[in-house]
Formats: C-alpha cells, structure tokens, sequence
C-alpha cells in the first residue's frame, strides 16, 4: 500500500510475519550448521535438536509477544486519538447548539462534567464512563431538529408545542444511532426525561427500568435546570434546589442517586463549575 508521495507502507500482520519467518530461517539454517560441525553421534545430536527446537520456541514466543504488543500499544495511541478528535469536534457542535438554545454559559460541558464524577461515585467506570460522558454532553441533540420558535420561547407552550419539544429524546436517538461510537451513548439522551415514579417521557419507564446513566445524568440535569437562569426562568436559590431534589427523590427522580448527590454536593458543584477536574 503507497501513502501519499509514494511512500510505500506495509500492514502490521504481514510484518510481523516477514520478521518471524525471516528469524526462524536464520535460526533453522545457522543452528543445523552449528550442531553438524559438531560430527556429533546421533543420540546426542537428537538431544541438542529437542534443546535447540525447545529454545527455538520460547525466543519466537518472545518475539511475538513483543511484536504484537507494539502493534497494540500503536493501535491504542491511534484510537485514542481519534476518540480525542471525535470528542473535540463533538464539544464544538455542543457549545454551538448551547448558544442556538440561549444557554447558561458550559451548561453541557457543566452537566457533563458533574455527571461523570457522579457516575463514578455510583460505581462506573471504563467504557461505561465514556459512553456517560458522550452521552451527557449529548444528551439534547436531538433539539437541533427543533424550531427555534418551539426551543427559545421565552413563555409557556402551548399543548401542541409541548407535544413537539418532548419528540426530541428519539430524534436524539436517531441521530446518534447512525454513528457507530456514538451508539452506546444513546441512554441518556433518550431517556433522560424518564421519571422513576413511570410519568416521564418517551416510553414510561418506572425506577430501574430506566437506565442507569440516564438516573445519574437526570439529577444533574434537574439541579442545573434550576441553579441556572433560562429564557423562561429565573435561576433558584441554592437552598430551593436543593430541597426540590430531595422532595423529587422517589418521584421524580431516583432516590438513592439523589442521596449520593447531596451527600458528595460540594465536591460535585466544585467540578461542575471547573473549580476541580472530573477526568
């Protein structure tokens, strides 16, 4: 295979076959030689040949083994490079749709943040982090299919647009699951207006058949909602919210995802305003 300027580039398995192959004729014809000017008897000769096969072995397992593990290490430093650019381009299209929508300044960055360190409280950790956080910072995407007249009303809506904003959790789901990283993070967009007590939204979903991220985010999202100025409201008083979230614990929201958000509360606002770091 030529990259471009005509350099050529070979793939990672068949150099490291050309390399084992190369090694185990260089050691077949080099170490046959040797034993044979030996003029050893025959006896003695199987015995060394048993030895040296033995040898043989163990140093091309090593071989491997080293080989191999570079190829991974590169494949690894090159998929977290690309996760890297993916989420890059994926925060410049969330800040953009953050200023569409006339939020607080880092609101998705903000709840993303908070979500993952609460995630991580809860227990999760790995590629469940990873797909928390996408789909925090993603978890309105859906609203880019919205009218603005719908998304930045300054009043209430009416029956009919009330019926139009709440599509936006499976337009969300859509969008993300045309792209294969993105699928795993499809929870919290499309589930997190589900209430625990089963009023919520799209599906109906009661306590713990709403997924876990989508628990987690919810709280985040409800204390952001209220500690933050919007086009329709005020921002709360922190002692108001706080009490909201406690009294929306068993209803709307999950109780014991609520108490370990109040109970890890400072640290939580400490990283959700970039006081602190959550990675």
């Amino acid at each position: 295979m030529k990259r471009p300027g005509g350099m050529v580039t070979v793939k990672p398995q068949l150099r490291i076959v050309a390399i084992y192959v190369l090694v185990a004729l260089l050691w077949v014809f080099f170490s046959d030689r040797l034993l044979f000017s030996f003029h050893l008897d025959t006896h003695t000769l199987s015995l060394l040949h048993t030895v040296k096969g033995s040898f043989y072995v163990l140093v091309t397992g090593a071989l491997l083994y080293w080989l191999i593990g570079r190829v991974v290490h590169r494949m690894d430093r090159l998929n977290h490079l690309l996760l890297t650019g993916n989420e890059q381009s994926l925060r410049a299209l969330v800040s953009a749709m953050d200023v569409r929508h006339k939020e607080t300044r880092d609101h998705s960055e903000r709840v993303m943040r908070m979500t993952v360190a609460l995630a991580r409280y809860v227990g999760l950790d790995g590629d469940a982090l990873r797909h928390v956080r996408f789909g925090a910072l993603l978890h309105d995407i859906g609203k880019l299919a919205l009218p603005d007249a719908v998304l930045i009303k300054p009043g209430p809506l009416t029956p009919d647009e009330t019926t139009l904003m709440r599509t936006h959790p499976v337009l969300g789901r859509d969008l993300l699951m045309r792209t294969a990283f993105l699928r795993p993070a499809v929870d919290i967009p499309y589930a997190h207006h589900e209430r625990w007590d089963g009023t919520g939204y799209p599906r109906g979903l009661r306590g713990e058949e709403i997924p876990l991220a989508a628990r987690i985010f919810s709280v985040v999202d409800v204390w952001d909602a209220l500690s933050f100025p919007r086009v329709y409201k005020p921002a709360w008083p922190e002692t108001e919210v706080l009490e909201y979230l406690r009294n929306a614990a068993g209803g709307q929201l999950d109780p014991g995802i609520v108490a370990m958000f109040l109970e890890h509360y400072d640290e939580l606002k400490s990283i959700g305003l970039g006081e602190s770091s959550a990675d």
